[in-house]
């Protein structure tokens, strides 16, 4: 069993998540049924991948209801996420209709997936002040957000009711985020990281090959699993994915070890001589750290 840690409502989130975002990725207006994505997923939760993250943007909410059905795993067992931007004007419908795709009551957490629809800080403050209700109402056990900067999360503290639980980001070593992590800890909001394996996936032949190598070689594991694990010891939840069994069974070695605090702060210090952003690129300048 993947173990846990609580968010700032108490409730607990796995420290390993699964998602069905990226390579699985369908279109808007595909109504087909991806049944290699349902076996992945199934897979994934007989490996033990309680924690799976999804979006309505995905279009891929109708396969993870199936797995989760068809995996025989109790439902209070399982740590569900979902996503809202496309119907973000009207988030109880929208809601509304991830759960009917889930075959769900209710998701562990519910988050709005990007800021950048917001025209105003009034559109980002009734955003939230809609996903305090999905809360309140029992749609949703925790609530927070997605790709959102400190600039947007101060916005929306300004009149939120409740802080947000998360904020999912692209995070890895090329990544850091030198303010906003540290902001999250400040004020209780824990990050969950997507593309944890970006130095090794997308940006390879970076400064840090090396170092992961040697302590890939020094823990019998992976570069990956040596990636994954930093985030873990940073206190951050990875989410990532693979429609390949042995590589998901391979994921769950970085819950067996522990890096040193040295070999932490190496590969934070290391990551930080580059900078690579794999998503949102249209979003920021090309050496934009934000």
């Amino acid at each position: 069993m993947i173990p846990s840690i609580q968010l700032n409502d108490g409730v607990s989130i796995p420290i390993l998540g699964y998602g069905t975002g990226t390579a699985w990725f369908k279109k808007a207006g595909d109504t087909s049924v991806n049944r290699e994505l349902v076996e992945s997923i199934k897979t994934a939760i007989k490996l033990g991948y309680h924690h799976l993250d999804g979006a309505e943007v995905y279009n891929t909410e109708r396969e993870l209801g199936l797995a989760i059905n068809e995996s025989g795993v109790e439902r209070e067992k399982l740590f569900v996420t979902t996503k809202v931007v496309a119907n973000i004007a009207d988030i109880p419908n929208a809601i509304n209709s991830s759960l009917e795709k889930l075959q769900l009551s209710y998701v562990d957490l519910y988050l709005i997936h990007a800021p950048f629809f917001a025209k105003s800080d009034r559109d980002l403050q009734e955003a939230w002040a809609a996903m305090e209700k999905v809360k309140e109402a029992g749609k949703a056990r925790s609530i927070g957000v997605s790709n959102f900067l400190q600039s947007h999360l101060e916005i929306i503290m300004k009149t939120a009711k409740i802080t947000p639980a998360v904020n999912q980001i692209e995070f890895h070593p090329y990544l850091q985020h030198k303010d906003l992590v540290p902001f999250h800890e400040n004020h209780g909001i824990k990050t969950v990281s997507y593309g944890p394996l970006t130095p090794v996936i997308r940006a390879k032949g970076g400064p840090l090959d090396e170092l992961l190598s040697t302590l890939a070689n020094k823990y019998a594991v992976s570069a990956e699993d040596i990636l994954l694990r930093w985030a873990i010891d940073l206190g951050v939840v990875p989410v990532t994915t693979s429609s390949k069994e042995f590589r998901l069974n391979s994921y769950l070695r970085a819950l067996s070890f522990k890096l040193t605090p040295q070999e932490v702060t190496e590969i934070s210090e290391i990551g930080r001589k580059m900078h690579f952003r794999a998503f949102w690129q249209d979003k920021f300048a090309a050496d934009d750290r934000s």
